[in-house]
């Protein structure tokens, strides 16, 4: 993957064809990128939706179809493009336990400052934007808080208004990162990778 600097905006495009082998070499090609234009914060949210939008391409396009990955880095902003030859819209619906694109466009909504697609002359570009402002950095508490307040509705648990306790709130994050490794796992990806890069972002913002 190449890149430009041009009036402050970096730039970068890399076709691929849609196969499950592709994801990581598309993670680790974004990791790259973003390590050259010194742009670590952005990694972990880069990698997952790259993934998340890759998969939704081998899935409703097709394996082995032809796609193209542009990353541009501009004002503190990444916008993430997944160009692809079919003019069908993704569409968020209720995330069902089986439903793997709508779960997918959930955490992409979750995780960008904004999202959508666009309609291209030979297909779409379904495209997010995520954000290195301190200001925005908030959200990650909120998208936590939120995440959280249903995965302990999903296993019967108190709301978190009504538990308190530091020690049980911290045991049900504890469980939703274990989930969230076993599934970082299952599709291929490195779950101690994951946390060491987590724990690096997390320390850099917070410094």
């Amino acid at each position: 993957m190449s890149g430009y600097e041009s009036s402050s905006r970096l730039r970068s495009v890399l076709p691929f064809e849609a196969e499950p082998a592709a994801v990581r070499d598309l993670r680790r090609a974004v990791r790259g990128q973003l390590v050259e234009w010194r742009l670590p914060t952005f990694t972990e949210e880069a990698e997952l939706a790259v993934s998340e939008l890759a998969a939704n391409v081998i899935k409703h396009v097709g394996r082995g179809s032809a796609a193209t990955l542009v990353m541009e880095a501009a004002g503190g902003r990444l916008r993430i493009e997944l160009h692809d030859k079919s003019y069908r819209v993704p569409v968020v619906g209720p995330a069902a336990c089986d439903d793997e694109c709508g779960r997918g466009l959930h955490l992409l909504a979750g995780l960008a400052v904004d999202w959508g697609t666009l309609l291209t002359a030979t297909g779409k570009a379904v495209w997010c934007e995520l954000s290195a402002d301190p200001d925005m950095r908030c959200r990650r508490v909120q998208r936590a808080e939120s995440a959280l307040t249903k995965y302990r509705h999903d296993v019967g648990a108190p709301p978190l208004l009504q538990s308190r306790s530091a020690q049980i709130l911290e045991e049900s994050a504890t469980d939703l990162i274990a989930d969230l490794l076993h599934w970082v796992a299952a599709r291929g990806g490195d779950p101690d990778g994951l946390l060491d890069r987590a724990q690096m972002h997390f320390e850099a913002e917070v410094a």
